[in-house]
């Protein structure tokens, strides 16, 4: 007989010859790392900011967390998730070391799933490095970089997409990129994910059963045909998945951005208006910027990686201007968006035209998204604007920080279109690793798909593609995982967290 039992962690699959176990989230394989003595330690560390300021927050994780408030505070009894004022003392010598507000996470019901603490006291490097010492004197371990959301991970509270949103989350600079990591860290990509594996072990459970059980009145005969058109469409699904023009990746590591144009036309001065920064040398003198000058700044929300390149002329005096030009080349080519910049006192000798032609055999500028800006426009006269604004120019004056506002909207309309708008869009990838592991899924549904159009072709055989399209998205959510993959995960996060 066939028995298929389903709760909210596990999908079983049995039948008297073989037992098959499908994960939706049980890292079941990484159970014997957990089990470790490092798994089952006490660990500390403080998790706000290093530096002075007006509150730190110590954490405590593991089994002894309690003994850590019952010994430095001397509370008898703990209401869960609720303050205390407390004198924290030094568990040996007794002397008081701050007054602070203490806190008791039971678990599995925390941020880690273990018996945690924490301990509120004052920002002062001296007040923070006494906690620190005291809670080493009750033989807990330092937390290595993430190791608290690593736990969190190893005890199901969260999976990897989850955890990756978190560390998203403490790097963002920008708003935007804020809105796509607390989005991800909330489990939607987890949540897509898991329906899409949830969809290939239906489709695996119903095919077994078809093969071990197709004579019997039971088992349809529309299982073929069902099984076939359910791929179909999750292959559609995952492939547009896929077509996103890397908007997420783009979003969490920035908008790549070249100024490129010819010499002394200001993309300097544009540089250090755009940054708010007095970060590139400015002259009269062309050909000043010889190197590419890179930085980040915020655009609408937006992170913008904006690089000032040399200025490009066909006659360059010597090796030095001819290396910065082929530098402002390769930089503009490799750039998600380039910011093509014209000046007006040139507007005799250069027209639109004519400055896109010139740079169009190595830029591509059909293919990439260009804005072009017209400046030292207060040089122009009123109707000379209106013109120059027909042919689709952003004017600005750098100077006079004339269209400073118009060019900020047109760059952060221009980057939504890049990077998508997170509030509004679907789940999209954000990481690399994502990408690589859904372009597997969609390897495998193909070949399974290819497989059913030969005549009498061996279903045994088709039904791997599912098991390891199942499985690479399992590599995702981390059902399926390994201790390398996790330690590139975790040691990027910061310690404390």
């Amino acid at each position: 007989m066939l028995r298929i039992l389903l709760n909210k962690s596990t999908w079983k699959l049995t039948n008297s010859s073989e037992e098959m176990r499908y994960t939706v989230f049980t890292p079941l394989i990484l159970l014997g790392r957990h089990f470790t003595e490092r798994g089952s330690s006490t660990i500390y560390a403080l998790s706000s900011g290093y530096g002075k300021c007006g509150v730190a927050v110590i954490r405590v994780s593991g089994p002894k967390a309690l003994v850590a408030l019952q010994k430095m505070t001397k509370i008898s009894s703990l209401k869960p998730r609720i303050a205390f004022l407390r004198k924290i003392c030094d568990p040996e010598t007794k002397e008081v070391l701050d007054k602070g507000l203490c806190l008791w996470f039971p678990g599995p019901n925390s941020f880690t799933g273990e018996d945690s603490a924490e301990f509120h006291v004052h920002g002062g490097p001296a007040v923070v490095t006494s906690v620190l010492n005291a809670l080493s004197k009750l033989r807990f371990q330092l937390a290595l970089p993430g190791e608290f959301t690593k736990r969190a991970f190893l005890n199901g509270k969260i999976d990897l997409t989850e955890a990756e949103g978190i560390g998203d989350l403490i790097e963002a600079e920008t708003e935007k990129q804020r809105k796509q990591a607390a989005n991800q860290a909330n489990g939607s990509l987890r949540h897509l994910y898991d329906s899409w594996r949830i969809v290939l072990l239906n489709v695996l459970a119903n095919l077994e059963a078809y093969i071990d059980f197709s004579e019997e009145h039971s088992v349809t005969s529309n299982i073929l045909k069902d099984a076939k058109t359910t791929v179909q469409k999750l292959s559609t699904e995952i492939l547009q998945h896929l077509s996103d023009g890397r908007k997420g990746e783009i979003l969490r590591t920035g908008v790549h951005v070249t100024i490129l144009g010819e010499p002394n036309v200001g993309k300097s001065s544009l540089l250090n208006l755009l940054s708010r920064k007095d970060a590139a040398i400015v002259t009269s003198s062309p050909g000043t910027t010889r190197d590419v000058i890179e930085l980040t700044t915020n655009i609408c929300g937006y992170p913008m990686i904006l690089a000032d390149t040399a200025g490009i002329r066909n006659n360059p005096e010597n090796e030095i201007e001819v290396e910065g030009i082929r530098k402002a080349k390769k930089y503009s080519k490799e750039a998600d968006f380039v910011i093509c910049v014209i000046s007006a006192e040139n507007k005799i000798k250069t027209s639109l035209e004519t400055f896109l032609r010139q740079y169009k055999s190595y830029l591509e500028i059909d293919k990439k998204r260009v804005l072009t800006v017209l400046n030292k426009v207060d040089l122009l006269k009123e109707e000379e604007k209106e013109n120059w604004r027909k042919q689709n120019v952003v004017l600005i004056s750098c100077k006079t920080q004339e269209g400073l506002t118009e060019l900020t909207n047109a760059l952060g309309e221009c980057f939504k279109e890049i990077c998508g708008d997170p509030c509004k869009e679907n789940p999209v990838l954000s990481h690399a690793r994502y990408r690589n592991h859904l372009l597997h899924v969609s390897d495998y549904l193909e070949l399974y798909l290819q497989k059913t159009t030969v005549p009498n072709y061996d279903m045994a055989i088709s039904l791997q593609d599912i098991r390891n399209a199942a499985r690479e998205l399992g590599k995702i959510t981390g059902s399926i995982s390994n201790e390398e993959v996790l330690d590139i995960i975790f040691k990027n996060f910061c310690i404390g967290k």
